[in-house]
């Protein structure tokens, strides 16, 4: 990073721009970020401890008061004070479990999913606050939280990333407020070790296996909804949660559609599924058990189907998978035993393109050939023997 050797000029802390640090006297120096923030900050042996003291921005805080200020704290701590001390008196520094709820507050309103804000305080209560919670935010360091993170970085790994993710995003926040002047997280990114990560996949079921599943559920004593959810779900190769939560309002039987709104999909966009013949029974069935409200309600009147339900069911008939699996089963059918285009595939499962001029251009959605790929998958389900379609 830039490091100047002479004192600054009001004209070059005006016109700087470049991040780096850029030095003054007294320990003082400007620090300009990759993101463009400016940022007066001392360096001083405080109590033969190096430390970083900050003055507020530098498009508040001209040279001369950052100077002033910068000269008062040296005096102060050659004379034995603590210019930390002093400026804590002066603001109020929230500890860590203060500063967590301020970082939910500040972002709940743009969290899309009610259980962030949940999940971001239990993850840091669980692991962080027992040993740093009552800690002025300020005076945390990349040592303390290192002796969170190393009892369960390689064990649980992922858990241990989004902890310091998270601890990480209550640093920025309080560099935010002027209460420090640097995040101790990145500190560790080149500390910690890289554990060897084995992507595991969802357990799913050879698609030749997914009719006598479906037919192994049939037989079964579960509940009838469960059952029939089930089968609308692989049917449909729609997620747990589209079905359980599925609405009487959501379905033109007439038309042979499904419409889920976008707040209920995964990529936040509305998806129109073509019913086939066999998906319509299901729903006709489901239909007589109730017929108002949700489609598979669970046992508890007007509460969803728990969202262990079906899988639990699945595993109990011994099939040890994943019921999002079943998703999968049906994509790998679709290239193996079709010659169904790539994006009418990725269609049907509702994924969204990554490339953004293939996205452009491909604004249909493909229906009709939709349509035929999920009528032809419902045959296969059937008893129809297993063979290779050629879809036109």
């Amino acid at each position: 990073m830039p490091k100047t050797g002479t004192q600054l000029s009001a004209t070059a802390v005006r016109n700087l721009r470049a991040p780096g640090k850029y030095y003054d006297l007294h320990g003082l120096f400007l620090r300009i970020e990759p993101t463009g923030s400016r940022r007066w900050v001392q360096r001083l042996s405080i109590n033969s401890r190096q430390r970083e003291i900050g003055l507020g921005s530098a498009d508040i805080v001209s040279l001369a008061e950052a100077r002033d200020q910068a000269l008062l704290n040296k005096k102060l701590a050659r004379a034995g004070g603590d210019p930390l001390a002093v400026k804590r008196e002066r603001i109020s520094i929230p500890n860590f479990n203060e500063a967590i709820d301020k970082v939910i507050e500040l972002n709940a309103p743009t969290w899309t999913n009610a259980k962030h804000a949940a999940q971001f305080k239990s993850t840091l209560t669980n692991y962080v606050t027992p040993k740093l919670g009552k800690r002025p935010v300020n005076d945390i360091q990349a040592s303390d939280i290192l002796t969170v993170l190393q009892p369960i970085w390689v064990e649980k790994n992922e858990t241990a990333r989004r902890v310091k993710q998270r601890i990480g995003t209550v640093m920025k926040w309080a560099i935010a407020q002027g209460l420090r002047t640097d995040d101790p997280t990145a500190a560790l990114n080149q500390v910690l070790p890289k554990p060897n990560r084995k992507v595991k996949h969802r357990a799913t079921l050879p698609y030749a296996d997914v009719s006598n599943c479906l037919e192994t559920v049939k037989q079964s004593d579960a509940m009838t909804s469960t059952k029939l959810a089930i089968e609308l779900l692989v049917l449909t190769a729609t997620r747990s949660g589209e079905v359980r939560l599925a609405d009487w309002g959501e379905f033109d039987l007439d038309a042979k559609i499904w419409t889920i709104p976008a707040e209920r999909m995964k990529m936040k966009e509305e998806h129109v599924i073509p019913l086939s013949d066999r998906a319509l029974e299901v729903l006709e069935q489901a239909k007589a058990l109730g017929g108002h409200g949700l489609v598979f309600p669970g046992m508890r009147s007007g509460r969803p189907m728990s969202d262990m339900t079906m899988s639990k069911l699945v595993k109990e008939l011994g099939y040890p998978v994943d019921i999002h699996g079943f998703r999968t089963s049906f994509r790998t059918w679709v290239q193996e035993q079709t010659n169904t285009a790539h994006e009418v595939a990725e269609r049907a499962l509702a994924h969204k393109t990554n490339n953004k001029v293939e996205a452009a251009y491909a604004r249909s959605d493909l229906f009709e050939k939709r349509r035929r790929l999920m009528d032809t998958w419902a045959s296969y389900l059937s008893d129809e023997p297993a063979k290779v379609v050629q879809l036109r």
